[in-house]
C-alpha cells in the first residue's frame, strides 16, 4: 500500500541515494505533514497499541506514589517540576495526579510539564487533564530549572535507531533504498564505528546491533538537571541492558506490519538499550538503579494488594477484565519481564521504593 509519505521518500532516495534507517524512522514518525504522530490516533483499543496506563489505572497510581516517595525522601522541596516525556493521551499523568492528592504538600509543590511536540496529542492530553494546571513543552530545554521528578513510559523506544550488521571488515549500516520502485532495506559498505567498539567482545560476524543517537544525550540532560537540583527519574520501556538482533518493528491495528508497507501510518519502535542510559546518568553524577523487570517493580510497589482492593467492588466481566489487566502488567509471559524500569537518583538519595539496595 502506497502512502503520501512513501511517495516523498521515494523521490528523496531517487535524488539523494539511500537513507539511514534512523532517518527513515524519524520521517515516518515525525514528518510534519504525513508523520505517524502528526495524524494518527495510536493509543488505546481503537488505535494501534495499548500502553500500560491504558491497561489499568494501577500503573499510574503506583508510579505517582513512587515519585511522591522520592520527593519525601529528599526533604519534600517546596517547588518542583513534575514532568513526563511522551505523555500519550495524558492517562498516566492523570492517574499520577489523582493518586497523589492525599500526599501532604505534594500538589502544592508541583508544576506539571508535559513534553509533547504534537499539537493534536496536546489537545487530547488537555482533555484528559482538564482541571489541572499543565504547561506543555516541545523539549526538556523549555522546562524551567528546578528539582525534577521525571517519568517516561514507552518514550525511548520511539527514538530512531541506527542499525548495523557486523562484518569481517567492520560494521555495515542498514540503509533504506529503492528496489524495483519500492522501499526496501539494504546495507552500506563495512567500516569502523567507534560507538560500537565495545560490542566487538560480545558479537560475532553476522550479528545485528542497534544504537540510538538521541537516547544517551537526552538521559544526560535529565540527569544533569537532577544532579544540579535534586529529583528522580523513572524510565520504563521494553528492552534490556544491551540488545542484539534486529528489533525495529512496525505496529498497526494491534499487530505487526511490514516496516516499509505503510510509511507514516504505522508506529515504528525498537528495543531500548538501558546500558547507555545508565552510563550517561552515572557520568552526570547520578546513581542508576536497575534496570528491574516491570512486573517485579509493580509487585514491590504493592500492585497485588491494590488489585485485590479494587476487585472487591467488581464482578462478572469487569472483574475478569481487571484480573487480566493485572496479569498483563506483571506476568513474565506478558509485559512483566519484557518491560524494564530504570531509576535515576542523586548519589545521596536512599534506595528508591521497589528497587534492590
Amino acid at each position: 500500500m502506497s502512502t503520501p509519505l512513501a511517495a516523498l521518500l521515494k523521490t528523496r532516495i531517487a535524488a539523494g541515494g539511500p537513507m539511514r534507517l534512523s532517518d527513515y524512522m524519524a520521517e515516518c514518525l515525525l514528518h510534519p505533514g504525513h508523520g505517524y504522530y502528526t495524524g494518527a490516533e495510536p493509543f488505546g483499543r481503537g488505535g494501534d497499541f495499548i500502553t500500560a496506563p491504558e491497561i489499568s489505572q494501577m500503573f499510574g497510581e503506583l508510579l505517582g506514589l513512587w515519585l511522591a516517595q522520592c520527593w519525601m525522601d529528599q526533604g519534600a522541596p517546596s517547588r518542583i517540576t513534575l514532568a513526563e516525556a511522551g505523555p500519550g493521551r495524558g492517562t498516566l499523568m492523570a492517574d499520577i495526579l489523582r493518586a497523589t492528592r492525599g500526599v501532604p504538600g505534594f500538589h502544592q509543590a508541583i508544576a506539571v510539564h508535559l513534553i509533547e511536540a504534537s499539537p493534536r496529542l496536546r489537545q487530547v492530553q488537555r482533555e484528559a487533564l482538564r482541571g489541572w494546571e499543565v504547561t506543555w513543552a516541545e523539549s526538556l530545554q523549555e522546562v524551567p530549572e528546578a528539582p525534577l521528578y521525571f517519568v517516561a513510559n514507552e518514550f525511548f523506544d520511539a527514538l530512531p535507531v541506527r542499525q548495523f550488521t557486523r562484518a569481517a571488515e567492520g560494521w555495515s549500516e542498514t540503509m533504506v533504498l529503492l528496489q524495483d520502485g519500492a522501499l526496501a532495506p539494504g546495507r552500506g559498505a563495512p567500516r569502523g564505528v567507534p560507538a560500537l567498539a565495545h560490542r566487538l567482545a560480545d558479537t560475532n560476524p553476522g550479528d545485528v546491533v542497534e544504537i540510538c543517537p538521541a537516547a544517551a544525550p537526552l538521559t544526560g540532560e535529565i540527569a544533569g538537571r537532577i544532579a544540579r537540583h535534586g529529583g528522580a527519574a523513572l524510565i520504563i520501556d521494553y528492552g534490556n541492558w544491551r540488545s542484539r538482533g534486529d528489533t525495529v518493528q512496525a505496529m498497526k491495528a494491534h499487530g505487526y506490519a511490514g516496516l516499509f508497507e505503510t510509511p507514516g501510518q504505522a508506529d515504528l519502535t525498537a528495543h531500548v538499550d538501558f546500558e547507555p542510559l545508565a552510563l550517561a546518568a552515572r557520568d552526570a553524577g547520578l546513581r542508576p538503579w536497575g534496570p528491574l523487570p516491570q512486573g517485579d517493580l509493580l509487585r514491590a510497589l504493592g500492585i497485588e494488594a491494590r488489585a485485590a482492593r479494587l476487585a472487591q467492588a467488581l464482578s462478572g466481566e469487569k472483574l475478569a477484565s481487571h484480573l487480566a489487566a493485572t496479569r498483563r502488567l506483571t506476568d513474565a509471559a506478558e509485559m512483566g519481564t519484557l518491560f524494564q524500569a530504570l531509576a535515576l537518583l542523586p548519589q545521596t538519595a536512599p534506595c528508591p521504593a521497589g528497587f534492590i539496595p
